[in-house]
């Protein structure tokens, strides 16, 4: 065969498999979702490039009518089941859903998000067209308003991310809380109050670190309005006693909350450069007062991890070891300190006084 005949039947180049990767994931990034699938046919090598998209939308052109959205065999949850766990390969960057047709799950119970951006009047929407939803989780949310929640039948709630504040406004059955904010922004004394005004059926209440607005401190009250009579488990972390907003916060938790079986206070580790509002000396000589009326005939336990031992909080220990007849354990577990200020302080705590003649105290040091 001539020379010129040979060349004719040599395959022409796939221009499209040699592109760069990262033009090709900017091809796709710029596709819908239908035609991302589709481009597996366009060379042999794109139907594994294309596997492995870094960004995924997934919006209307997914499906041809909004009936489908609730469809048990064709609805984005059929679909995204589909794409991830038969389709895709590889670890995906980013995911938007874009569905406008939404309006919620009348079946749905359980919820959870994570690392995702919320419209506050979307989510609101959303929420509130789930009637039976029992249990929700908020991770690494992003918003940076108020948000409400109104679920008559939650019962469990999760949250952590930068939502400034969050209402929840219709929530009868909720019992159990965790609440980490990275930074919590109080407008006045109300915004406080509101945080716990609609949850009569709490039980158990976790709030973990603590990054305060420092205009908000003014705006703790000595007592929540109405007090949270079925709180049983009140859990703290990642807080300094030794901080006005911060104590003040918990005495106004502990002091509205009569019926209290176990309490937990971890303290956190302040780093160099790190600012806070010292207590006053007058805030901590009215905290024996502050209780003058109160009585924890149910408190069992209480635990002090990891802290400084100030003044504030020797006054809190005293005052749960004299109002506390029911009490069976304290444990205190103060952060490092010398050997002759650990002595000096453990001394002074056995000098308290006890209501519950069964109550006893351990003090851990390393």
């Amino acid at each position: 065969m001539p020379p010129d005949e040979r060349r004719l039947c040599l395959p022409s180049p796939d221009r499209l498999s040699n592109l760069a990767i990262h033009l090709i994931d900017d091809i796709l990034n710029r596709l819908s979702l239908r035609d991302v699938v589709r481009s597996s046919t366009v060379s042999k090598d794109w139907q594994y490039t294309c596997r492995r998209i870094p960004q995924v939308k997934f919006d209307e052109t997914v499906w041809e009518t909004p009936e489908e959205l609730t469809s048990p065999t064709i609805g984005f949850i059929p679909i995204l089941d589909s794409f991830f766990f038969r389709f895709h390969i590889g670890i995906t960057l980013k995911v938007t859903l874009d569905i406008i047709s939404l309006k919620g799950f009348n079946k749905l119970i359980t919820l959870k998000l994570k690392s995702v951006t919320l419209s506050s009047d979307t989510f609101e929407g959303w929420i509130s067209n789930c009637p039976l939803l029992e249990d929700l989780v908020l991770k690494d949310i992003h918003n940076p308003y108020l948000m409400s929640i109104s679920a008559p039948k939650l019962r469990s709630f999760v949250f952590h991310g930068d939502i400034q504040l969050i209402y929840l406004e219709n929530v009868p059955l909720l019992s159990n809380i965790l609440y980490e904010p990275k930074e919590l922004v109080l407008e006045d004394e109300d915004d406080f109050a509101d945080i716990f005004s609609s949850i009569p059926a709490l039980e158990c209440f976790s709030w973990d670190h603590f990054e305060v607005d420092i205009g908000s401190t003014e705006f703790i009250p000595t007592r929540l309005p109405s007090a949270l009579d079925c709180l049983k488990r009140l859990f703290i972390s990642w807080i300094t006693l030794g901080e006005l907003f911060e104590l003040s916060f918990t005495l106004c938790l502990i002091r509205s909350s009569p019926n209290l079986e176990e309490i937990e206070i971890k303290g956190c580790i302040l780093s160099d450069g790190d600012y806070f509002e010292p207590v006053p000396q007058d805030v901590v000589d009215e905290i024996p007062a502050s209780f003058s009326d109160m009585t924890f005939n149910h408190l069992r336990t209480v635990k002090f991890y990891d802290v400084l031992l100030e003044e504030g909080e020797m006054q809190l220990i005293r005052v749960l070891l004299a109002k506390s007849p029911a009490l069976v354990k304290m444990e205190i577990k103060p952060r490092q300190m010398e050997t002759n200020k650990s002595l000096k302080v453990l001394v002074e705590i056995t000098k308290f006084q006890r209501a519950s003649s069964k109550a006893e105290v351990v003090y851990l040091v390393d």
